[in-house]
C-alpha cells in the first residue's frame, strides 16, 4: 500500500491514551505509516507500557537529569541545561534514531525550543502537536480548566482541541485539524475533559494521516 512505509516518531510524557489511538490505527492501516519509536520526558509514563505492549522501541529524555545540581535560582545555568536537552533531543532523533517522517507530539508537557525546532526544520521534518483547545483560544498550559472556566462564566460558547504544526510560539502553528464542542453550563470540568478527550483521540488520527498524504502528495 503506497506510503505506509511512512515513519513516525511520538513524543509523549504521560498516560498516552492518544498514543494508543495512534497504535490502534497505524496496526489497522488507517494512518498511512508506522511508528518506529516512542520518546517519553518522564519514566513514569504509562505510555510507554503502551509502546512496549506493540513492540515499538522506547527512550525516556528526561530534564530533570539535566537541571540536576542546579539550584532554581541559578537561571542562567537552568537556560543552558534546558536547551542542551533539546539540543540532544534533536541530535538523538536525527542522528541516533534515524530521521523519521513525521514527529507527533502526543502529550509531551514541554515546550519545544528553537534549539531542537531549528535543527528539525533543517531536516525537513514536520512536527504536529495535540493541544486542547481551539485556534487562538486558551494557549499554553491548564488549557481545559481556563477553557471550561471560560463557558461556565459564559465568556466562551464552545471547546474544543487541535491538531497543528509545531512553531516557537506556543501553541500557534497553523491548524490541520480543529474540533469543536459546544459548552454545557453546570457540566463538571470532569466531563467536559472528557468530551475534549473523545475528540483528541480521532483528531490526533486525522491530523496524522493529513501530514503523511500531504508528504506523498509534495513528493509525487
Amino acid at each position: 500500500m503506497p506510503g505506509n512505509d511512512k515513519s513516525i516518531l511520538v513524543l509523549i510524557s504521560g498516560n498516552g491514551t492518544n498514543l494508543q489511538a495512534l497504535i490502534d490505527n497505524c496496526k489497522s492501516g488507517k494512518i498511512p505509516g508506522k511508528i518506529t519509536h516512542v520518546i517519553s520526558s518522564s519514566a513514569k509514563a504509562y505510555g510507554l507500557e503502551r509502546a512496549s505492549k506493540a513492540n515499538i522501541p522506547t527512550t525516556v529524555h528526561r530534564l530533570y537529569t539535566y537541571y540536576k545540581g542546579i539550584s532554581k535560582e541559578d537561571k542562567e545555568n537552568r537556560i543552558k541545561a534546558r536547551a542542551k536537552f533539546d539540543r540532544d533531543l534533536a541530535t538523538l532523533i536525527l542522528d541516533k534514531l534515524g530521521k523519521p517522517d513525521l514527529i507527533v507530539c502526543a502529550g509531551w508537557m514541554l515546550i519545544l525550543s528553537s534549539e531542537f525546532l531549528k535543527p528539525m526544520e533543517a531536516a525537513n521534518v514536520p512536527i504536529i502537536d495535540l493541544h486542547p483547545a481551539l485556534p487562538g483560544a486558551f494557549e499554553g498550559t491548564h488549557a481545559i480548566e481556563r477553557s471550561w472556566d471560560a463557558g461556565q462564566k459564559g465568556l466562551v460558547n464552545k471547546g474544543g482541541c487541535m491538531i497543528h504544526y509545531v512553531i516557537e510560539q506556543v501553541d500557534r502553528g497553523q491548524p490541520l485539524i480543529v474540533k469543536e464542542i459546544p459548552v454545557i453550563k453546570g457540566e463538571t470540568v470532569e466531563d467536559f475533559e472528557a468530551r475534549i478527550h473523545a475528540q483528541e483521540h480521532v483528531a490526533i488520527v486525522e491530523g496524522t494521516i493529513k501530514v503523511l498524504k500531504g508528504l506523498d502528495a509534495s513528493r509525487n
